[in-house]
């Protein structure tokens, strides 16, 4: 079995990722802003070298195998209201561990985002950045192409191994509710707790439930192919509007269908995403298997437990 760190190993897909890494018997460190307390876990930040060398360090007599970088600051409004953080964490903190991959030659997954696409109205598949030039359309979307570029540079300069992967609108259990996060999460929390949300018309997006997610994830360490990038999502016929969507909350939640706000498009922010995941299906054997109403329950009955409603 691997040795693997996880970076952001506490965060949202991180702990998910590392739940699975370990049902599957690999030996897995985390790595966090936040504190933790499992023995196998550091807290760092990925945007100071000397935190990060330490424990790269530590571990010299026994490297790890991969590492996955996920640790970041997510969201396009995260991104206006904290961008220091955001740069720092997600651009200087990608090339801390591309500098330290140099060192220690471990296999390297770098969490990207579909946000990298920009608003392409075509297939999203994954070489349209290498056939048309993107205009990302916000800070974290730009932070993101950034880390990719880093990656390819590093891969060409130093000949280290990096595969690249690009989620799509992944939900699920252990992401928390704030202004922040993605659509599902703040209208679950919201229904709960009798909250009016707001939802903008004319936009099509994929989700894909967490446990699917991390599954495919988890795969790369059988079958890693460096140089590769994967849109990582469900399917690509399980696209909805976000008023689709708001209804499946509305449903599932039981909330008063009065809490909906219906608004125009939202300007700055993609219209539709029609996303091409044949790649990981041909690669990393990816199976989505719990659809959008099934996902929102399972995520809904989290969030109950959680917030105590």
């Amino acid at each position: 079995m691997a040795k693997i760190l996880v970076t952001g190993g506490w965060g949202f897909i991180g702990t998910n990722l590392t739940n699975e890494l370990r049902s599957r018997g690999h030996n897995v460190y985390t790595l966090d802003i936040l504190q933790g307390h499992h023995p196998q876990h550091y807290k760092a930040d990925t945007g100071e070298f000397q935190q990060l060398e330490a424990i790269f360090r530590a571990h010299e007599s026994e490297p790890f195998d991969f590492v996955y970088h996920l640790a970041a600051e997510y969201g396009r409004w995260n991104g206006e209201d904290h961008y220091q953080n955001l740069w720092r964490t997600n651009v200087v903190g990608t090339k801390n561990i591309l500098r330290l991959q140099e060192r220690y030659r471990f296999k390297h997954i770098f969490f990207s985002s579909a946000e990298v696409y920009g608003d392409y109205d075509g297939l999203m598949s994954e070489d349209v950045m290498e056939r048309i030039p993107i205009q990302q359309m916000n800070d974290y979307a730009i932070s993101k192409w950034a880390g990719e570029l880093q990656c390819l540079n590093h891969a060409d300069m130093f000949d280290v191994d990096v595969v690249r992967v690009r989620p799509v609108n992944c939900y699920g259990p252990h992401e928390y509710y704030s202004r922040y996060r993605g659509v599902i999460p703040i209208f679950v929390y919201k229904a709960l707790h009798k909250e009016p949300f707001m939802v903008y018309r004319g936009h099509h997006r994929i989700f894909d439930y967490v446990d699917d997610t991390a599954r495919t994830f988890a795969n790369i360490v059988d079958n890693f192919i460096p140089g590769e990038v994967y849109n990582v999502g469900s399917h690509e016929d399980w696209e909805v509007t976000i008023e689709d969507l708001a209804k499946v909350v509305i449903d599932v939640t039981g909330a008063d269908s009065g809490l909906v706000e219906v608004k125009g498009e939202e300007a700055f922010t993609t219209h539709d995403k029609k996303m091409d995941f044949s790649k990981i299906r041909r690669d990393l054997d990816h199976k989505a298997t719990i659809d959008l109403e099934e996902g929102v329950r399972r995520y809904a009955e989290w969030m109950r437990k959680v917030y105590e409603v």
